[in-house]
């Protein structure tokens, strides 16, 4: 529709503006020109052919001159004449298009009609097809609710049989699960019973095992004891100055030892004087004495009384 009222506007201001034109062209025509008087300069010589010359050389000039003009105008004319037809040639081209113009509107306002009258009629069919889509669809949503209404009381129905197979089925479990976990804890119990009585049982073997090795490794240990006891005592021996006094007589002596045999320290506990200094002497002199590597038998030998008879 815009398109349509500017191509009318542009229309109606090309035509006034060749009217104006044709106007303006037809008031301002050009003016008849005047006749030109030429005087020209001359010897002055006698009055009489001094005119007769005047004469003749303004009537050659002023033919010229209206020779001139009058070629001027022809051509003025001449460019008139063609400007009036360029003028009517472009009114009657600015004619066809203005009439191609109204063809062009007329015809699309009767687009613009039949356009209309088609919406018209599409509207109308889409309300009537609009009409019959809501009937059915409301037809489709009453027969909807009435099949949510059936599958709604078949579902309740079908979830109350449910719910009793439910109850009962986990009523079974339940006995099930119950006698399962009686039975599991009877076997527990019983595993339980079996495996007490045998670790038990092992304990004790282990007991007497370790008992009988030990009474063996008090064994072995007070055999080795009494062997470094021995070797001991036969290096106190060696050590050992005699004397016919000590016959018969003995002294009872502590030592204490380092783990590589070192005395650290010896003491009387006891016995005839000249025997003890004796030996107190003999095993200052020894410096160390023999001692097992093994640590239980060391740990019997660290800290030993020992009762020392002369051998006389």
């Amino acid at each position: 529709m815009d398109s349509l009222q500017s191509g009318l506007l542009k229309s109606f201001l090309l035509h006034l503006a060749i009217g104006g034109f044709l106007f303006a062209s037809a008031m301002f025509k050009t003016p008849t020109p005047s006749v030109m008087e030429v005087t020209l300069n001359v010897p002055q010589t006698d009055p009489s052919e001094k005119v007769v010359s005047a004469i003749s050389v303004d009537q050659n000039a002023v033919e010229k001159k209206i020779a001139e003009l009058k070629q001027k105008e022809d051509a003025q004319k001449k460019a008139e004449e063609k400007r009036i037809r360029d003028l009517e040639r472009r009114a009657v081209q600015a004619r066809k298009e203005r009439e191609a113009e109204a063809r062009r509107i007329k015809k699309l306002e009767q687009q613009r009609l039949a356009k209309e009258e088609e919406k018209r009629k599409a509207e109308a069919q889409a309300k009537k097809a609009r009409a019959i889509e809501k009937k059915q669809r409301e037809q489709a949503q009453k027969a909807q609710q009435e099949k949510l209404e059936a599958e709604k009381a078949a579902k309740a129905a079908s979830e109350k049989r449910k719910a009793e197979e439910d109850a009962l089925r986990k009523a079974e479990e339940a006995r099930k699960r119950r006698e399962a976990e009686e039975k599991r804890k009877a076997e527990e119990a019983e595993r339980a019973r079996q495996k007490a009585l045998e670790e038990k049982m092992l304990q004790e073997q282990l007991a007497k095992e370790q008992a009988a090795r030990a009474r063996i490794r008090q064994q072995q240990v007070l055999t080795e004891v009494e062997k470094y006891q021995a070797l001991i005592t036969q290096r106190i021996q060696q050590n050992l100055l005699t004397d016919e006094k000590m016959r018969g007589k003995e002294c009872r002596v502590n030592i204490r030892l380092a783990f590589n045999g070192l005395v650290t320290s010896v003491t009387s506990l006891g016995g005839d004087k000249i025997v003890c200094d004796a030996a107190l002497r003999a095993v200052r002199m020894a410096d160390t004495l023999p001692v097992s590597k093994e640590k239980d038998v060391f740990e019997k030998l660290k800290n030993i009384n020992l009762t020392i008879k002369p051998n006389l």
